[in-house]
């Protein structure tokens, strides 16, 4: 009899576990509207962070906040999702050759996220760049549609 609770027990264990590590954040699809800033790094003189904002559709499929450039292309190089926070890395390449490589985190609370993304460009001369984003989200409605 304690052989099957044991087992019973290693069970719901193993479910949990694996519930957890694929539940998804506590977020809601939508449009989102991102506001943040950005330092530049390594500049010969100090800069003020330069403030952004943007809006985006962000989908369970791509919980990565990011503002693409008409001429980039990006991919996603690996994303993990672990409880509320999504990390991910991702390469954008541009039509002039510049290389843009990041790493980030958003950690979402229902219709808000926090993020920050670390960004190292180099450019067709293989020149860099660093820059480090901290951003701030919420949920302002459903995505609009494309036409």
């Amino acid at each position: 009899m304690k052989k099957v609770f044991t087992a019973g027990l290693m069970g719901v264990a193993v479910t949990l576990a694996f519930s957890a590590a694929f539940a998804e954040p506590n977020f809601s699809e939508g449009q989102w509207e991102v506001k943040g800033e950005m330092k530049l790094e390594g500049m010969p003189f100090p800069m003020p962070p330069m403030p952004f904002a943007y809006a985006q559709c962000i989908t369970k499929k791509d919980m990565v906040p990011q503002q693409q450039q008409k001429d980039q292309e990006c991919t996603t190089l690996s994303q993990k999702i672990e409880g509320n926070t999504v990390s991910w890395s991702m390469s954008c390449k541009d039509t002039k050759g510049n290389v843009t490589d990041s790493t980030g985190s958003a950690t979402y609370a229902g219709a808000s996220f926090d993020s920050t993304m670390h960004t190292v460009t180099t450019d067709a001369k293989k020149n860099k760049s660093t820059a480090n984003m901290t951003m701030k989200g919420k949920r302002t409605g459903d995505c609009k549609e494309k036409k």
